[in-house]
């Protein structure tokens, strides 16, 4: 049975999400600061992570933060009232999942713990390293190298840059990125996939003189050693 921690301060929230969590058959573990969460996932294996970001003690920001400091594979799915912009793409890049606005209706908070936790499951694939010119990704370890040299990533950015290595030398448009990297399509604005196509280059590309990530304007992106 996959065990998810609830962080959610909102006591009513909390025993609501936890209640239908358990009739779906998740065992659930409720926390209501950001102190206890980490003591949590210290103390014990989980497979998932709800994470409110307005928390007494330290906030939702600082809990994924140093969740991610150790493990960059558990999912962590934010849900918080923060509606902006600027606390959504902070949240993406200290290493969250996903992200829900409340109010939330429990079936949508369903969908997503399921597509993450079935992203956990173990892969059929038998090829767990991609090479792309100087570029290495080991899937199994979820790192990536170049030159040698660790290149630490979120995971959506890890999650981009493995979508677009599998596949190197097809153009992705904006659409399919947003398809296969993030759970809501829907949800995602062509300003989120450019600004994480630049968190990319600055981490892959910048000091290299050969660029590996490539616009195809008026078509999306691409990874590829052709410079052309």
């Amino acid at each position: 049975m996959e065990h998810i921690l609830l962080v959610e301060d909102d006591p009513r929230l909390s025993r609501s999400l936890s209640e239908q969590l358990q009739a779906a058959g998740f065992a659930c573990t409720q926390v209501y600061d950001g102190d206890m969460a980490l003591r949590a996932v210290g103390g014990q294996r989980f497979d998932l992570i709800l994470l409110d970001l307005s928390l007494p003690g330290k906030d939702g920001y600082a809990v994924c933060k140093e969740i991610r400091r150790t493990d960059r594979q558990l999912p962590i799915i934010v849900i918080t009232a923060f509606s902006d912009i600027d606390d959504k793409m902070n949240a993406f890049d200290l290493g969250a999942d996903d992200y829900l606005v409340k109010p939330v209706h429990f079936q949508e908070v369903l969908a997503k713990v399921r597509v993450f936790l079935k992203r956990r499951e173990p892969s059929t694939e038998t090829n767990d390293r991609i090479v792309v010119d100087d570029l290495e990704i080991d899937t199994t370890k979820r790192t990536v190298t170049r030159e040698g040299r660790s290149i630490e990533l979120a995971p959506k950015e890890y999650n981009l840059l493995v979508l677009l290595a599998r596949r190197a030398g097809k153009v992705f448009s904006k659409d399919e990125l947003a398809e296969q990297v993030w759970s809501d399509s829907h949800a995602v604005s062509n300003n989120t996939i450019e600004v994480y196509i630049s968190f990319l280059r600055s981490k892959v590309d910048k000091g290299h003189a050969r660029k590996l990530i490539h616009t195809r304007h008026g078509f999306g992106y691409t990874l590829s050693a052709d410079q052309s």
